[in-house]
């Protein structure tokens, strides 16, 4: 967006020194140190804002990180737990049809992600609680007013924090895909804490019998379907803050769009998974966990099909300016042309 400018500015001769009129730049020493103060409080809040989102992360990783100090095998199912949906976050990757994201990048935003996450778990473990006790519609209101865009917001901060801001950022379809790898981040450290909490819990009910390995395999498998819709939620999402970077003017509507319509496709999911394979299982000759298994996989489908539709729209708009940027085809008939100089 172009610098707006004072009218003495916009009526001045460009060779007239403005300075503390209507323009300013660092010149005295007030100057330059309100500058060093300024850039010091900014990157110190981010700092401080990184510090203790790794504290909160290593203390919600101990518990996952002693078991699998006791079960090395542990960590097998932690990784097959993010398979789906780091497949669907690698197709994300392969439809940007621009260039290839640098990878530093994408680590970076994973790694931010997972970090977010736990701000995402503070809010929803202590705000949670007073809206859950409220009587009759207090879970509903959990996921539409709490879980839905506490989790979006904080998966998109991942990405808006660091690869927005790169030189790298330099198409709306971007933004899905680095919104695809912060969903990735989130749903990895999600899956871990789970599996960790599940197998923990079952191992201290001595009755079971059930050792690590056999508690973890049924959460893995349940946290594997889990996965893909953090990837496509967020990625809705990057795909509005990819379109806010390239409209500065409406920025923050696109934002906010992206981040009601991921969110509400976010709850709706919590919501109606604890009802509708229930009723799918009652009406149709089909046990719950087939009714579970297809009610999610039939979910993702239709939320990722809006993700697709907005992908395959712009792959296909990009292909068509491609095609009328690129230079006409010389004729085969040279000799009558003037020699090149």
């Amino acid at each position: 967006m172009q610098r707006r400018r004072d009218p003495v500015e916009r009526a001045a001769d460009e060779s007239e020194d403005l300075y503390d009129i209507s323009t300013w730049e660092p010149r005295s020493v007030t100057d330059r140190l309100a500058y060093s103060v300024y850039n010091g409080l900014n990157y110190g809040l981010r700092a401080i804002v990184l510090i203790v989102a790794t504290a909160i992360t290593l203390f919600v990783l101990v518990q996952p990180a002693v078991l699998v100090s006791e079960d090395p095998s542990i960590a097998v199912f932690f990784g097959l737990s993010i398979i789906p949906a780091a497949v669907l976050a690698a197709f994300i990757w392969y439809s940007d049809i621009t260039t290839n994201e640098p990878l530093g990048v994408l680590v970076a935003t994973f790694v931010l992600a997972v970090l977010f996450t736990a701000f995402a778990a503070l809010v929803n473990s202590t705000v949670g609680l007073w809206v859950r006790a409220i009587p009759g519609i207090g879970t509903i209101l959990f996921f539409y007013l709490i879980v839905g865009p506490v989790e979006e917001t904080v998966k998109l901060l991942a990405v808006r924090v660091f690869a927005y801001r790169r030189d790298t950022f330099d198409a709306v379809i971007v933004g899905a895909v680095y919104g695809a790898v912060a969903g990735l981040g989130f749903a990895a450290i999600e899956n871990a804490t789970y599996i960790a909490s599940t197998v923990a819990e079952i191992q201290a009910q001595s009755q079971t019998g059930l050792g690590p390995t056999a508690a973890a395999t049924s959460i893995t498998a349940l946290r594997a379907l889990v996965g893909p819709g953090h990837v496509i939620y967020s990625a809705i999402a990057g795909y509005y803050l990819g379109l806010a970077k390239f409209n500065p003017k409406y920025a923050g509507p696109l934002v906010v769009k992206g981040l009601l319509i991921a969110a509400f496709i976010h709850a709706t999911y919590n919501v109606t998974v604890g009802i509708v394979p229930d009723l799918i299982a009652a009406v149709l000759p089909v046990g719950f966990g087939l009714a579970f298994l297809g009610y999610v996989i039939a979910y993702n489908l239709g939320a990722g099909y809006f993700l697709y539709r907005k992908l395959s729209r712009y792959r296909r708009h990009y292909r068509d300016v491609r095609e009328d940027m690129a230079p006409a085809p010389r004729s085969e008939l040279t000799e009558f042309e003037p020699p090149q100089r």
